[in-house]
């Protein structure tokens, strides 16, 4: 009985740290905004960040706009995937850590609490953006083609969220630049991901300098 008590007590005291490790983010703010075609004119790439953080509801809105659930009722996204298998994860690196996106629940998980932004690209102004966006495929749930085949439809779904978040910088006045030029095996061994789950572009966010 004292070992069975014990190690309940140990799945509780396990259960409650997780908990505490998932971050609740504001109600995204779907509605205003820039009009849609205005938006798509102010659309560009820019580097020059400055280390301004964003706030909670920004950083609310962004990840929404990104790859958040539009349709409650059937857990469907802002951004389309081939057989809406929704292979891509958002992790993200800010001052205050690594965290990884739960669309569901609108909310972050926290997996490290260093400031781990560096890692995100290999440019020296990555490290200086308020967020890094990094996407990684669970290239499982995209069926049993090539490995090839499956990475080129990851970076599809990866170009579609892209533009979402670009369009949304746009609204929001702030900056952001898609990357492919990252070290993808430093990312995935800083991350520690399974096998079968592969980084596949960088996205950098903030405030321009």
């Amino acid at each position: 009985m004292r070992k069975l008590i014990l190690t309940l007590s140990i799945v509780f005291t396990m259960s409650n740290l997780f908990a505490q490790e998932l971050i609740k983010l504001p109600q995204p703010q779907k509605t205003g905004g820039m009009p849609l075609m205005q938006a798509l004119n102010e659309r560009s790439s820019s580097r020059d960040f400055s280390e301004k953080d964003l706030t909670e509801q920004q950083l609310s809105n962004l990840l929404w706009a990104a790859f958040g659930i539009n349709r409650e009722g059937n857990k469907k996204r802002t951004a389309p995937s081939s057989h809406n298998n929704q292979d891509i994860e958002i992790y993200l690196t800010i001052k205050s850590g690594v965290y990884l996106y739960q669309a569901e629940e609108h909310a972050l998980l926290q997996i490290s609490d260093k400031d781990m932004r560096n890692i995100a690209g290999n440019q020296d102004f990555v490290k200086d953006a308020a967020v890094n966006l990094i996407y990684v495929s669970d290239l499982n749930k995209l069926g049993n083609g090539s490995i090839e085949s499956r990475k080129f439809t990851a970076a599809t779904h990866c170009g579609f969220i892209g533009q979402n978040v670009y369009l949304y910088c746009a609204s929001e006045g702030l900056i952001s630049v898609f990357r492919a030029w990252i070290n993808n095996k430093k990312i995935a061994d800083a991350l520690k991901l399974e096998n079968g789950f592969e980084v596949i572009y960088s996205q950098s966010v903030g405030y321009n300098k």
